[in-house]
């Protein structure tokens, strides 16, 4: 039986994530291979729009690139691995309000309320089980498969979480995992501490009633609600922080490959006539069509590196009817930098 469910999801027609949460993985990879920028290129990214705070990317590129990353490396077990090295900080304000939560079972709360302002697509709540608390996540599109990696860094982060804010020690008392089990899961069994469950119908933590309800510090109410008040206002604060430019850069690394980017979709993104759009970027020297150009050059240059590139896969995340359409604009391009 299970009782007080609370979740945060996101209706979003087009899931997504904060480009920055990769730069763990990036850096992994650097350090161990040298390859993230072809690895970002062959997911249509560029590295520069991870230094960007409010930059999104699509979520099927970012569990590709996870996926593809273990491996790159050579290790299974790279998301796991990467989320004992969680910190608060890590996901911004919501990780500050996770870290003076005055309990294990507030701070979840929180995480579950505000989930999506990190990322969309995303079904993340608590309930009660047989007296304990448990923190469920899942990526609402099941097309998203596999996806093994963001589950188990996703669960090892938030067991961190816990570590680094609460206790140390703590242990859940079970995990819970939608893919089947590994090979060998002796990583996994160190890391969790606890009894695993895999094949399950969604990523779980299972809190024990008593850590739950355990007071580990007193709240501070004022700072609680000045985070709180942030977080609910960063989808809001993408157009003040962020030139023109920089917002339809963005907009262009979400849609390049999933729907038409036109100036009058993009418009009604950023409440904007297509008349004024086309005024501000030239105002700014630039245009729709110049930006579009200089992303997907971006990409193919950096694609290149990686040796041979299937034209078809190359055009469908470039945005292009076929490598027909592609072979076309890349002749149009001639030699403009």
């Amino acid at each position: 039986m299970s009782s007080a469910q609370q979740t945060g999801t996101s209706a979003q027609i087009f899931a997504s994530i904060r480009a920055s949460v990769l730069l763990p993985l990036i850096e992994q990879i650097d350090r161990k291979s040298g390859k993230a920028d072809v690895l970002l290129a062959l997911h249509g990214l560029l590295r520069s729009q991870l230094d960007d705070p409010y930059a999104m990317v699509p979520m099927n590129r970012y569990v590709a690139i996870f996926e593809d990353a273990a491996s790159i490396v050579g290790d299974p077990m790279i998301g796991a691995l990467l989320g004992t090295l969680f910190k608060p900080s890590d996901i911004g304000p919501i990780g500050v309000l996770f870290s003076i939560s005055g309990t294990i079972r507030t701070g979840f709360e929180r995480l579950a309320k505000y989930v999506n302002t990190v990322q969309s697509g995303t079904n993340s709540g608590i309930f009660q089980e047989d007296g304990n608390l448990v923190w469920s996540y899942r990526l609402d599109d099941p097309r998203l498969w596999p996806r093994r990696q963001d589950s188990e860094f996703t669960l090892a982060a938030s067991c961190q979480l816990v570590r680094a804010c609460f206790a140390r020690g703590w242990r859940p008392v079970e995990v819970h995992f939608e893919h089947r089990s590994p090979r060998d899961p002796t990583t996994l069994q160190r890391i969790f501490r606890a009894p695993l469950k895999f094949g399950e119908s969604a990523n779980r933590i299972v809190v024990s009633a008593e850590d739950a309800r355990r007071v580990y510090r007193q709240e501070q109410p004022d700072l609680a609600a000045v985070l709180e008040r942030h977080i609910a206002d960063l989808s809001g604060k993408l157009l003040q922080s962020v030139s023109t430019v920089d917002h339809v850069r963005s907009l262009i690394g979400i849609y390049l490959g999933h729907k038409p980017i036109t100036l009058v979709g993009l418009s009604q993104e950023l409440s904007l006539s297509p008349r004024t759009l086309q005024r501000r970027l030239s105002e700014q020297g630039t245009s729709l069509r110049d930006l579009m150009r200089e992303y997907r050059q971006s990409i193919l240059a950096l694609q290149k590196q990686s040796g041979a590139v299937r034209m078809k896969e190359l055009a469908q995340v470039l945005g292009y009817a076929d490598e027909t359409v592609l072979w076309r604009a890349r002749k149009h391009w001639g030699n403009t930098p």
